[in-house]
């Protein structure tokens, strides 16, 4: 008999109480929404997955132990080399990402760039306010900005740098937001837009030759590094990628890049984040704060981006519908659609995609240089 109770004592129904019942409703949640909303399957599927396994109790799935040859977990490796240590996981996203990207749009209507700088601008409303909050030192209140950026590789980078202990927190808030662009977007654009504005015809953008595709993703490469060393993991990998891509000399690397490594690379990274969301992580404090913080972050890059349309309407000949400027976080592709998709509900014959994939694209950018800066300074 003392025995059996010994046995019970040591499964995991004796030591699970019910923050980890919470964190597992929240976790079949993100499932829900993924297979039968298809909202962002790719993450979303995932992680809620991890989040299951990491408020499994006594699994020891996510430990990590340098010390002992036997007392480290799967995930807790992956978490300290893919992550933490080595942090090599999200560069190899991002050189997926370039592989499957077009610059051609922001190519062919430069200003673009412009309007993807301006939606950063919600990475530093959130930095600011999460040091005002006195809760934050620095280099948290580093990662905490980031989320503004929209940019989930990006924002594990920067976090798994400066701040690994709100990785997963950083991390789901910021995929969490990407998913519910749709959501959080269209009512911004219509309040920061008039329906003349939201209006606007674009033209086509101009046809973008082959070697201009080769060029700037070469020129990218070399000036972004010089200027901010630290985002070469990042912004060397997608313009490598871009450039297997667009030399169309090496079709099994693109192919590669942006299927095989991008997704082997997708599986370990997102179940491994959404390992870290123990109930003993998210339920504190700081995690309702961050979660605000996100918010108005993403709120503020969408904001800065349709107002910098407007300015640069103000000065420009041929206008700029401002919708595009929405577009400037790096929600990619989400974010280019909901410009799209609200640009035709007030006008039919508004097809503003290929214009809003420049801003889109130049976000990336932008996000990814400003994690450089980040890790440069702190």
């Amino acid at each position: 008999m003392d025995q059996f109770l010994e046995f019970l004592r040591s499964t995991g129904f004796n030591n699970i109480d019910w923050r980890n019942g919470v964190m597992l409703v929240v976790a079949l949640a993100f499932i829900f929404l993924a297979v039968t909303r298809d909202l962002e399957p790719y993450e979303l599927l995932p992680i809620g997955l991890g989040i299951i396994i990491g408020n499994l109790p006594l699994t020891g799935l996510t430990t990590y132990d340098p010390g002992a040859v036997q007392g480290s977990g799967v995930f807790g490796i992956i978490f300290h080399f893919g992550l933490s240590f080595w942090n090599f996981l999200p560069p190899i996203i991002f050189l997926g990402l370039g592989a499957m990207t077009d610059f051609g749009p922001m190519i062919a209507n430069p200003k673009t760039l412009l309007l993807g700088a301006a939606a950063q601008v919600g990475i530093f409303v959130a930095f600011w306010g999460a040091l005002a909050t006195g809760q934050f030192e620095l280099p948290e209140a580093a990662a905490i900005g980031i989320i503004g950026g929209a940019d989930g590789p990006t924002t594990i980078f920067l976090s798994a740098r400066l701040a690994p202990e709100l990785l997963g927190i950083t991390a789901v808030i910021a995929y969490s937001y990407m998913a519910a662009v749709a959501f959080i977007q269209p009512p911004l654009m219509k309040i920061f837009t008039t329906k003349a504005e939201r209006e606007i015809e674009m033209r086509p953008p101009r046809e973008v030759s082959r070697t201009e595709k080769l060029v700037f993703p070469t020129l990218a490469m070399i000036i972004i590094i010089l200027f901010v060393p630290r985002a070469a993991p990042l912004i060397a990998m997608f313009m490598i990628g871009n450039l297997f891509r667009e030399s169309g000399v090496v079709p099994r690397l693109t192919n590669a890049a942006s299927n095989e490594l991008l997704n082997i690379a997708t599986i370990f990274l997102m179940i491994t984040v959404g390992t870290q969301l123990s109930a003993e992580q998210v339920f504190k404090t700081e995690t309702g704060i961050i979660l605000g913080l996100g918010l108005v972050a993403f709120s503020c890059g969408t904001i800065g981006g349709l107002l910098f349309a407007k300015l640069m309407n103000l000065v420009l000949k041929e206008k700029i519908n401002p919708l595009i400027g929405s577009a400037g976080v790096s929600a990619v592709p989400m974010a280019a659609r909901i410009s799209h998709n609200v640009g035709q509900e007030a006008n039919p014959r508004n097809f503003l995609l290929a214009h809003a994939m420049g801003p889109n694209v130049a976000g990336v950018i932008g996000s990814a240089v400003v994690a450089g800066v980040f890790i440069s300074l702190l």
